[in-house]
């Protein structure tokens, strides 16, 4: 369980030191950032442009997807999927965003396109559609591979993107789901990014971790009709850090004293 951290003293940069890069905004506009524009692994807040891809498709939900080899071999986080077991692309999504799951979210892809390089290419495609500037993607889970990178200003624009689907911003506020196969087995998913159902107000976003990105996380809160979004990359204190940028940003909403802070 977390407990809220305190919050920064005023005039004070809120996250000093805890992140490689960040960026805090407050009803989608820019407070605090640091190196906001920096190129850097983002591990598996990757799987939020998988997700937004799946869901832009227009694929039924409902509709099945086949475990291949490769899927059932993903590395990292997983599902332990077995190569030719079928599972509803909504199952799908809901382990890749929850679970971070990786034969999930290859699963995914190959449903889409028919390969991982031919999903990449369109996660690309919509990269440059949304003007992300300083990110490029080599594999659709986030795993540490050349050239494949973000920024925390980027992952904002992503993340906002990804909000305006009902579905994702559905599953990113659940705590736990059940999803199954086809064939009948289940697996009892819980929420990877630990302030939902912890921080008052948080209704996601997703977190990731690999040994080149560090500990990231996109937090996504609302209170009082106040909303904050928080992206932080390589971040070692990341649910307390990120929890005491959250009690800056809504105290300051209600008191009416934001000053940004960018450095």
């Amino acid at each position: 369980m977390l407990a809220t951290a305190a919050a920064a003293a005023p005039g004070e940069a809120p996250f000093p030191g805890g992140a490689a890069a960040y960026l805090v905004e407050v009803q989608g506009r820019t407070a605090w950032s640091h190196d906001a524009d920096r190129a850097l692994p983002p591990a598996s807040l990757t799987k939020i442009m998988t997700a937004l891809l799946v869901l832009e498709s227009g694929v039924p939900l409902d509709s099945a997807a086949t475990v291949s080899p490769a899927a059932a071999r993903a590395d990292g986080t997983r599902l332990h999927l077995r190569a030719g077991e079928r599972m509803s692309v909504h199952d799908l999504l809901t382990a890749a965003l929850l679970k971070s799951a990786n034969d999930a979210c290859l699963a995914l892809a190959e449903r889409l396109a028919g390969s991982e390089a031919r999903f990449v290419a369109a996660m690309n495609r919509r990269a440059a559609g949304l003007g992300l500037t300083q990110t490029h993607f080599s594999n659709a889970c986030g795993f540490d591979t050349p050239g494949h990178r973000s920024s925390a200003r980027d992952l904002a624009v992503l993340a906002r993107a990804a909000l305006r689907e009902p579905t994702f911003a559905e599953l990113v506020k659940t705590v736990t789901h059940t999803v199954r196969t086809l064939g009948g087995r289940s697996f009892e998913l819980w929420n990877g990014n630990e302030i939902v159902g912890r921080y008052p107000g948080a209704v996601g976003v997703k977190t990731g971790f690999t040994a080149r990105a560090g500990k990231c996380l996109i937090a996504f809160a609302e209170r009082d009709g106040v909303t904050v979004l928080l992206v932080a990359l390589n971040a070692p204190n990341r649910w307390w850090d990120s929890t005491a940028m959250l009690d800056r940003a809504f105290q300051s909403a209600r008191d009416g004293t934001l000053r940004p802070v960018a450095n």
